[in-house]
Order: C-alpha cells, then sequence, then structure tokens
C-alpha cells in the first residue's frame, strides 16, 4: 500500500498524468514519463518545455521502458537521471545525499572533500557522478542555491550587504561581490535599487520576507486548521498570524506568518539566536504553507465531483497546511491530533512543558520549543499521564530519527520514512505524516475512519476498498480532498450540535 501511493498508477491514466504535466509540480518528478509520438522524445512531468496535443503523448512508468521503445530522452529535462530511474537508484546512496546535505548547508561550513567523505567517496568521483547525472557541479548547486537567496535578501529586506552576504552563506563581500556580479550583471546595491519596490522592508530587529504563491489562497481556512491542531507552548494563531517556536540546528527562534492583503505573498517574520540556516528555515516555511501548489490545477480536477463542487466553490485556494518538522509531527500523530480529531492535545502540551526546552519569547503562550528526539528516546512518558502502549511508540519514533533512520531524502526516501513510520505506528498515522510532513499530493488517507465516514452516511465508515474506488478520480490531488472533506467534517459536526441543542431546548 505504502509503494503505491508514491506512484501515479502501474496502468497510466491519461487524464491524472496529464494534471500534473500542466502543474509543473516536482513531486511529481521520476514517477511517470511522457513520450512524443511525432520526435520520438521522452521528457519528465517537470520539463520547461510545454507539451501541446494528448493525443501525441504515450506515457510511461520508467526512462528504461521509453527507452525500449524507441524514445530518447529530452535534453533540457535529462529524464534519464530524474529521481527513481536507473541512473538516479545508482546513485541514491551518494548524489541523492550530497543534495540533501548541500540543502543542509553542508558546503557552507566546509568543502567539496567533506562532502565526498560524508557520503563515502573521494571528491573526484563526486564531482564525476554530479557532472553525469545532474549536469552540475557540487559546488555549482550550493552557489546558485545562495544567489537565488542572497537577491531575496536583497528585494525584500533593508540588511546591509554585508548582513546579505552572511545569511546567504557566502565567505567574503569579495566572493559575494563578484558573485552577484557574474550571474545579473549587478553590483549588489546596483541590482537592490533596480528592483527593489515601493514598500521594502525596514530592517529592526526582525527579519522580514516576502513568501509568493499562486492565487486564490484560503489563509482563514489554513489558519483554523492550524489553530485546531496547534500546541500550545510551541504554537499560536492569533487573528490573521500564525506564530511559533522553531529550532534547527545550532538557530532557535520565532516565526510570525500573515497574508499581505495587497498582493499575493505572505509577509514571514523571524527572530532568530542565528542566521546560518537562514535558508533552509525559509524553504519549510513555503513547505509548511504549501506555497508551491497550483490551486487552479487542482481546483479543475476536482471540481468535477458533485460532492466536492459546493466546497471548492466556498473555500477556493484551499492547500494542505504542512508541518514545521517530521519527527514532531510524527510524535503529535502518535497523540491522536490527526486530521479530522480535536482541537487542543492535552497529552503533547503536556509532553512539551515536561520535556521540551524552555524558550523566552515577548509573545504570550510561546514558552518551549517542541523537544528533540534525544530528549524522548529515553524518557518517561508515563510519568506525564501518557498511556504505556503510546509512550512506547514515541519513544521507538525518537530513537528511530535520533539514529537518522527515517530520514527523507528522494522520493523513494519518502516510501522508506513512511514504511518504517507505519510499522512503528499505524497506517492512517504514517498517511497523515505522508500528507503533512513529505507533500504528496497524491496521497489520500483512505485508512482514516473520520475521512471514511464522510464518504459514507456521515456514521458508519465505509470499507477502504470503497475508499480507495472513490479516491480513484480525485488523482493525483488525493491530499487536497482529503481535506475539503475534512472541513465537510468539521461542518456537520457544527450542524450536528446545532440541531441536539434546539432538542434540548424545546424540551
Amino acid at each position: 500500500m505504502l509503494e503505491s501511493v508514491h506512484s501515479v498508477a502501474t496502468e497510466f491514466d491519461p487524464a491524472i498524468c496529464w494534471q500534473a504535466i500542466n502543474a509543473r509540480d516536482r513531486r511529481f518528478d521520476g514517477r511517470f514519463f511522457a513520450g512524443v509520438i511525432t520526435t520520438k522524445v521522452y521528457c519528465r512531468p517537470i520539463c520547461p518545455i510545454p507539451l501541446r496535443k494528448p493525443e501525441n503523448i504515450k506515457w510511461f512508468l520508467s526512462a528504461a521502458s521509453a527507452q525500449a521503445q524507441g524514445f530518447r530522452p529530452c535534453r533540457r529535462c535529462r529524464p534519464h537521471t530524474s529521481p527513481g530511474t536507473p541512473a538516479w537508484h545508482g546513485t541514491v546512496a551518494v548524489v541523492a545525499r550530497a543534495l540533501r546535505l548541500i540543502d543542509e548547508g553542508a558546503l557552507e561550513h566546509g568543502n567539496i572533500e567533506d562532502l565526498a567523505e560524508h557520503v563515502g567517496l573521494g571528491a573526484r568521483h563526486l564531482r564525476r557522478l554530479f557532472d553525469e547525472h545532474l549536469g552540475v557541479a557540487p559546488i555549482q548547486i550550493a552557489n546558485a542555491r545562495r544567489l537565488r537567496f542572497a537577491r531575496q535578501l536583497l528585494n525584500d529586506t533593508g540588511l546591509s550587504v554585508n548582513q546579505v552576504a552572511l545569511c546567504a552563506g557566502f565567505r567574503s563581500i569579495r566572493h559575494f561581490n563578484h558573485s552577484i556580479r557574474s550571474s545579473f550583471g549587478q553590483s549588489p546595491s546596483a541590482l537592490r535599487k533596480a528592483e527593489s519596490g515601493s514598500d521594502p522592508f525596514k530592517a529592526n530587529d526582525e527579519l522580514c520576507l516576502r513568501l509568493p504563491f499562486r492565487p486564490p489562497l484560503d489563509w482563514p481556512a489554513m489558519l483554523r486548521f492550524f489553530k485546531e491542531h496547534s500546541t500550545s507552548g510551541i504554537e499560536s494563531v492569533d487573528g490573521n498570524c500564525y506564530r511559533r517556536t522553531i529550532q534547527l540546528g545550532d538557530a532557535s527562534g520565532l516565526i510570525e506568518v500573515a497574508a499581505d492583503t495587497n498582493h499575493s505573498r505572505l509577509v514571514l517574520r523571524l527572530r532568530l539566536s542565528s542566521a546560518g540556516s537562514l535558508m533552509q528555515i525559509v524553504d519549510r516555511i513555503r513547505r509548511m504553507f504549501d506555497l508551491s501548489a497550483d490551486p487552479r490545477q487542482i481546483s479543475s480536477q476536482l471540481g468535477r465531483d458533485r460532492r466536492l463542487r459546493p466546497l471548492l466553490a466556498a473555500h477556493p485556494g484551499l492547500r494542505m497546511p504542512g508541518a514545521w518538522d517530521v519527527f514532531e509531527i510524527a510524535v503529535l500523530a502518535a497523540l491522536n491530533q490527526r486530521l479530522t480529531q480535536g482541537m487542543g492535545n492535552v497529552a503533547a502540551v503536556r509532553l512539551v512543558r515536561a520535556f521540551g526546552k524552555p524558550f523566552e519569547s515577548s509573545i504570550a503562550g510561546l514558552t518551549h520549543l517542541f523537544p528533540l528526539p534525544e530528549a524522548l528516546a529515553e524518557a518517561d512518558l508515563t510519568s506525564i499521564g501518557i498511556k504505556p502502549t503510546t509512550a512506547q511508540t514515541i519513544r521507538a519514533l525518537a530513537v528511530c530519527f535520533r539514529d537518522e533512520t527515517v530520514k527523507p531524502i528522494s522520493s523513494k526516501g519518502i516510501a522508506s520514512l513512511l514504511a518504517r513510520i507505519c510499522a512503528i505506528t499505524n497506517e492512517a498515522t504514517s498517511q497523515y505524516i505522508g500528507m503533512r510532513a513529505c507533500g504528496d499530493p497524491d496521497l489520500f488517507p483512505d485508512a482514516d475512519l473520520g475521512v471514511r465516514r464522510m464518504l459514507g452516511d456521515g456514521c458508519q465508515p465505509i470499507s477502504r476498498l470503497e475508499t480507495q474506488r472513490t479516491a480513484e478520480k480525485w488523482r493525483p490531488w488525493g491530499a487536497y480532498a482529503a481535506m475539503y472533506l475534512w472541513i465537510a467534517a468539521k461542518r456537520a459536526r457544527r450542524m450536528s450540535s446545532a440541531s441536539l441543542r434546539t432538542r434540548i431546548a424545546e424540551c
């Protein structure tokens, strides 16, 4: 079951594949390939060259099957090196892990030799693998990542050029200036002057960034979800704003995310103890609020279902709320804080207060950082009222995350992560984590009883098989369909409560 949710289909449904192609969603990369019959070229779902005629497209499960039928790889998207292909399988333990380490800042504080040592290769061999399968050197990937982020800091903040260079991970101002000039043809100061808008954020005791998204976005629904699944002490939702404490490596601090009412973007404010992990923090926040989604493509597919159509009209731009940390959401799910379950998990609050690190904050209610795996691996959780079976599950999760045996590093790594979590908890929990922490848009939680009840009469859940058959028509956006069903469940509970109160008043 877990493997099936990470592939589009064994036999392709062209409509599903076409939706994914049009969305250019990287979460489908490597799951299938499109061959153009007229040119005999096959591409990845994320290829920048648009496909115009569905009747000229042939779908393949793997790059090998496309090549076996006489199709050659596209030179733009290089499908023979995408995740899941034989070329990728041959480097999943090296290139994929090296990319993850680069994203985590391995080349910000080390060199290519250190990176190669971490993945168990020589530096020359690692460079050769990157050139063969990705077409660029590791240092080029790290530098491009730094440049994109530096440009955003120049445009969005009032930080000095020196501060921007530091936050973006450049080792010296000379290297920073040279890189900006080489890539954009202007000095950092000239680039800022040419591209800064009329409403730049001013530098003060906090850092502010703008996070654009494709409109529409149902921000009120997003905030309601986070509020109903929040954990006091580390999260709060107040009015138009989401706030929480965060920790990543040596950096800890506060984030505040609010909608910009005049533009299609969120405004992110951060107060951090260290700016060294700023890029990784911003990437996590973008995933947390699902800012890469294309709501028009999603609603176009889901709108074909009469059951979902009224919900789509009432909540345009609904997103899949993500999670700050995989371990955190796994622990909360183990404590029964799931998609269709209630507010204010008391056990989670006790766990945070007992084992989380205290955090000084000027914002009321934010008092702790969420406990790290090291703090929970050997903790006596029954002492704070957690049931022994649940305590054992949480400790098992903590051991796995502490020993880094469940960290997702690729599409295959995500499947492995969910399989390990499923073995420790259950399938409903692993599906919930797959939706929120791994961002799988095609994962429908057919093991969740609340979702199955909504597909039935609202009281009795339908079978898993019936649920899977019903959800098939929502692919590849099953996770978003589940969110709409969750909203329907909330509405049904409110109506039921109102009806009960009316009957009591009449009596």
